[in-house]
């Protein structure tokens, strides 16, 4: 039995090398060939693990069986092409924790910045998305600050250590956003040259107006929207309908379907049951119900009237969503450089009109640079994709997080991965 004795052996090192934790962090390969890695706490991932990011998107858990990253002897590791592993050098970065208040409810905020080092760097606020995870360890918060970038992050309202009532009320979001600047500005005084906002997809409403409440020198936005969320849910359904192979007689059946919904939600419920119940006896509706989705139209389509009327706000209207928001309002009372990236097939947010708005806002003379990464979905992400449509996330697209950090800074090294900067306007803005 010596053989069971030596695999058991060979199994427990091998689990206790696993069960290693590492140090949190940045760190920086001193070979020929620079690059950054950050690790930091997710609550998808059970300690000791952690997950790991490089700056070309390259992304996994310390956990993960093959996992390139590893712990020894309380020193980062990565696997090199060869197949041997090399240490890498960790990034000094300070952490200074606070409390800020925003509209009367206590937020918890983190600076997060290169440390021993007084020079002033660029400062920016990470402005959330819809997600209602605890932002304080964010891996992309460590990324930009090993990019010489001053960082400050907040957990959202009603997530993590803040107080108060997850929302996704746009005005009550970025007065939040606007008090954590003030705050990154206190925290950071005399040691920053220029502040202003990063946000990704729900932040892309969010980050926007909060530079036109509070002074900004900067606005960076990723795979967001200009359109309203009534107008994302629609477009979300035409780009299903339009992969599902569907005609003319489905596609003005989601146009009276968006109306019925937009005017449900609009009127918190209140009218548009009618209008609802026109599509739902309409014979056509029969061939797409149940594979056009949307946002939320699609599921309020299934649903019974009854049930609507009983429980429709409590299910789609409980989190104080402005659904008719105007972002090209907020857009045009921009004053600061903007930056826009775009996934070229964002399904989650598909992007036709976004572009061409932003297009057409940067023709007008508006200080936008937008940037274009193809074949990536929500969140910047390369994918592979099955034959039936479902898609296998990969890895964050090479060059995205490089040009944030380099745009934020003020700099320019382009070609950033397979990003393409876009320029011709396509169509005019509403009046």
């Amino acid at each position: 039995m010596k053989w069971f004795a030596v695999l058991l052996l060979a199994w427990s090192l091998g689990a206790d090398a696993r069960a290693e934790t590492c140090p949190a962090g940045a760190f920086r390969n001193q070979g020929n060939a620079p690059d950054l890695l950050v690790l930091a706490p997710v609550e998808s991932i059970p300690a000791p693990g952690l997950r790991w990011l490089f700056l070309d998107g390259r992304r996994g858990s310390t956990l993960d069986a093959d996992s390139m990253v590893r712990c020894r002897s309380g020193a980062v590791e990565v696997r090199t092409h060869d197949g041997s592993w090399r240490r890498w050098s960790p990034i000094e970065l300070a952490r200074t924790d606070v409390e800020f208040t925003s509209a009367a409810t206590p937020l918890a905020g983190r600076l997060i910045e290169p440390a021993a080092t007084a020079e002033p760097l660029p400062l920016v606020v990470m402005v959330h998305g819809s997600e209602r995870t605890p932002a304080l360890d964010s891996p992309y918060a460590y990324l930009l600050a090993a990019q010489r970038i001053r960082v400050f992050v907040y957990d959202k309202r009603g997530t993590g250590r803040s107080a108060g009532q997850y929302t996704q009320n746009f005005e009550l979001l970025a007065e939040d956003a606007a008090n954590a600047l003030a705050q990154a500005r206190v925290l950071a005084a005399g040691r920053y040259d220029r502040a202003g906002y990063f946000g990704g997809s729900q932040g892309g409403w969010v980050a926007p107006l909060a530079a036109t409440r509070a002074p900004a020198d900067f606005v960076a936005v990723g795979f967001g929207l200009v359109v309203s969320p009534i107008d994302e849910d629609r477009e979300q359904m035409i780009a299903e309908a339009h992969a599902l192979g569907l005609g003319p007689e489905a596609l003005q059946g989601i146009e009276r379907l968006s109306k019925a919904t937009a005017e449900l939600l609009t009127s918190h419920f209140e009218s548009g049951y009618e209008a609802l119940a026109a599509v739902r006896e309409d014979p056509s509706t029969a061939a797409w119900a149940g594979q056009v989705k949307g946002e939320h139209s699609g599921a309020m389509l299934l649903t019974p009237e009854a049930e609507l009327r009983r429980i429709g706000r409590a299910r789609f209207d409980n989190l104080e969503l402005i659904w008719d928001y105007d972002a090209v309002a907020a857009l045009r009372k921009l004053e600061a450089p903007l930056l826009w990236v775009l996934a070229e097939k964002d399904r989650e947010a598909p992007i036709e009109r976004t572009r061409d708005l932003l297009l057409s806002l940067a023709s007008a003379g508006q200080p936008i640079d937008i940037h274009l990464f193809p074949d990536t979905d929500h969140g910047m992400v390369e994918f592979t994709e099955a034959p039936d449509g479902s898609r296998q996330v990969t890895r964050i697209t090479d060059g995205y997080l490089r040009l944030l950090g380099d745009w934020i800074r003020g700099v320019s090294a382009e070609p950033y991965g397979r990003g393409v900067r876009l320029q011709e306007p396509k169509t005019r803005l509403p009046d």
